[in-house]
C-alpha cells in the first residue's frame, strides 16, 4: 500500500467559464435578441465595441461569457454616474 504525503500535493482549482445562451443575455440585459446582434454587428449602425464578444459553439450554436456580460452591465451602470 503507497502511503500519499500531503505536503507533496498539489492541489489546483480550475474555474471553469459560465457560457450563457442569447435567451440569458437578454434576460440579463434587457434588450431584445435584435438589438443584441445589431450590437454585435460591426457593420451596424448600432455596432457597441464595447458589447462581449459571442463564443460560436457549433455552426449554429453561439453563446456568452458570463463573466463579460455582468461586467458590461456594470461599467453601463457605473457610467451613469459619470
Amino acid at each position: 500500500m503507497k502511503t500519499i504525503n500531503p505536503t507533496n500535493l498539489q492541489l489546483t482549482t480550475i474555474v471553469m467559464p459560465q457560457l450563457i445562451s442569447i435567451q440569458d443575455v437578454i434576460k440579463c440585459t434587457g434588450l431584445s435578441r435584435a438589438t443584441i446582434y445589431r450590437m454585435i454587428d460591426e457593420k451596424s449602425d448600432h455596432y457597441d465595441p464595447t458589447f462581449p464578444k459571442k463564443v460560436q459553439l457549433s455552426q449554429v450554436r453561439v453563446a456568452w461569457v458570463a463573466s463579460e456580460v455582468a461586467e458590461w452591465i456594470h461599467q453601463k451602470i457605473a457610467s451613469r454616474s459619470a
